[in-house]
């Protein structure tokens, strides 16, 4: 099962993550440009206003954005933590149960200091995110999705939808019935 990305060589790891959480993190803007580190220091030239787009436009744009960054998390193997009975790290919210996962172990990292836990070893596994939403989310008691990078102002979540999950494991996807009286999706 390795075309998966879940038995990647070395991919089940434990790392001690208190040094990586007192590690300096590096100052962007949520555009993920780098901030002056002197506050008093000149700000960048003013841009010359763009027009505002159609509210339309709007939406339309933030689903191909959200669509991209869907591919690329789909593409991507990040770190899923295991909990004490060996179980994917997940969490309730909601009435939806959250695969946790990360993009880096400074993102797990940070996570396990918020928890207060950055002592303790972090058994982890890489997986693909697109093993994650089609195949482990289906199995989860109920609707579930995935949570990258929790905590952090830069995480993302990947609701259980459908065009995110498989439709069996989708919540907006309703019975409907037809004329012959025959429920279908």
């Amino acid at each position: 099962m390795s075309e998966n990305g879940d038995d990647i060589p070395g991919s089940r790891q434990v790392s001690r993550l208190a040094e990586l959480a007192d590690a300096p993190a590096e100052a962007t803007s949520p555009g993920g440009r780098e901030t002056p580190a002197d506050p008093a220091a000149p700000a960048m030239s003013a841009v010359p206003a763009v027009p505002q787009a159609e509210p339309a436009d709007g939406i339309a744009e933030a689903r191909r954005e959200f669509a991209r960054l869907l591919g690329e998390f789909r593409r991507t193997a990040v770190l899923v933590p295991f909990d004490d009975q060996d179980s994917l790290w997940t969490a309730d919210f909601n009435g939806v149960r959250w695969i946790c996962a990360f993009s880096d172990e400074e993102a797990l990292a940070r996570f396990a200091d918020a928890r207060g836990q950055s002592e303790r070893e972090w058994p982890y596994r890489t997986i693909l995110g697109a093993r994650l939403l089609d195949v482990m989310v289906p199995m989860l008691p109920g609707p579930g999705g995935v949570a990258l990078d929790a905590g952090s102002a830069d995480g993302m979540v990947f609701p259980p939808v459908a065009g995110i999950v498989p439709d069996e494991a989708a919540v907006d996807l309703g019975e409907t019935t037809e004329v012959g009286g025959t429920g279908t999706r």
